[in-house]
């Protein structure tokens, strides 16, 4: 799952939303080096991610990708999501897009002193090009997609993805409907066995 997602799974607590945008960036395991409650953050979105990769619905949309896409199909999905999220957001927030993408960002500067550098700079990004909120166009999958692209060493595979997401729009956008209320369940859930001090098999501790 991708940021705008990640932290509606996590809302309202502020640890778990901060690890929401930290669980990209802090890597290997977790040993008690995090203030608490931002590593719980981070278990969280971990767990998301291993959750959302294992998932049926998701293993099955992946292989209907291009040939040519399907080796990014994780990062492409978790693009597609977002946008999804905010093209369907009525159906799972009371609380409207913009107010609720103003508050995550006044959210995330008031644990800013908790976040590494890299969440700090993603986050001063966000602010300043309000990039929760871009992804109700269709446009910033595939301009996202080719950012991203730009890591890459050789060329940019994601340069343009445009015309071959295509032929998959309708099939992902329908795999995101019948999926994220799921993922929604499987997070009240985890939440509810962390508060209770019994996490039971508790996954993807190390990234």
């Amino acid at each position: 799952m991708n940021f705008l997602a990640h932290f509606h799974l996590a809302w309202p607590d502020e640890g778990l939303v901060a690890g929401g945008l930290e669980g990209d960036y802090y890597k290997g395991p977790l040993r008690g080096d995090l203030p608490r409650a931002l590593e719980r953050g981070v278990r969280l979105h971990r767990a998301v991610d291993t959750y959302t990769d294992q998932h049926p619905l998701v293993v099955a949309a992946r292989r209907e990708f291009p040939p040519e896409l399907r080796r990014y199909a994780g990062i492409l999905i978790d693009l597609c999501f977002d946008h999804y999220l905010s093209k369907h957001w009525e159906h799972f927030s009371d609380t409207p897009l913009r107010t609720f993408t103003r508050e995550v960002y006044h959210l995330l500067a008031r644990q800013e002193a908790t976040l590494s550098g890299g969440s700090r700079t993603m986050l001063a990004r966000m602010v300043e090009h309000d990039i929760l909120g871009l992804y109700q166009s269709w446009d910033t999958v595939p301009a996202s997609a080719a950012r991203i692209g730009r890591r890459f060493r050789r060329s940019n595979p994601l340069l343009d993805v445009d015309s071959g997401l295509a032929s998959v729009r309708d099939t992902l956008e329908q795999c995101f409907l019948a999926f994220y209320p799921q993922l929604q369940t499987f997070t009240v859930h985890w939440e509810q066995e962390e508060s209770s001090g019994n996490p039971g098999n508790r996954v993807c501790t190390s990234g």
